[in-house]
């Protein structure tokens, strides 16, 4: 079993920024991904930015492309999303997810293991 917490979310006001913390404990994989999907009110779970453990690849959804930094510890074996020009349509539920197998997906079912979320508010 593999365990996720998320850290980092809060309160910040247009064109601010946060760092999201993702830290992972339990059971590892030889090789895996893990992903940023976000949440808001009344909308569906959708995907924001996803690493390869191993080799570091990463993706991101368009909408985040340039503004939001995923990366990796692997000696805390922590995930990072650095978001920066954050706009009020980041307002979401963060969640961090892990998948087995090296490639990346966006859709959220295929990753295997969640936390629990962490609460992004950008005001305008």
């Amino acid at each position: 079993q593999v365990q996720l917490v998320e850290s980092g979310g809060g309160l910040v006001q247009a064109g601010g920024s946060l760092r999201l913390s993702c830290a992972a404990s339990g059971r590892t994989f030889s090789n895996y991904v893990m992903g940023w999907f976000r949440q808001a009110p009344g909308k569906e779970r959708e995907f924001v930015s996803a690493i390869n453990w191993r080799g570091g690849n990463t993706y991101y959804a368009d909408s985040v492309k340039g503004r939001f930094t995923i990366s990796r510890d692997n000696a805390k074996n922590t995930m990072y999303l650095q978001m920066n020009s954050l706009k009020p349509e980041d307002t979401a539920v963060y969640y961090c997810a892990q998948r087995r197998g090296p490639n990346i997906y966006t859709a959220s079912r295929e990753y295997d293991y969640w936390g629990q979320g962490t609460q992004v508010t950008v005001s305008s």
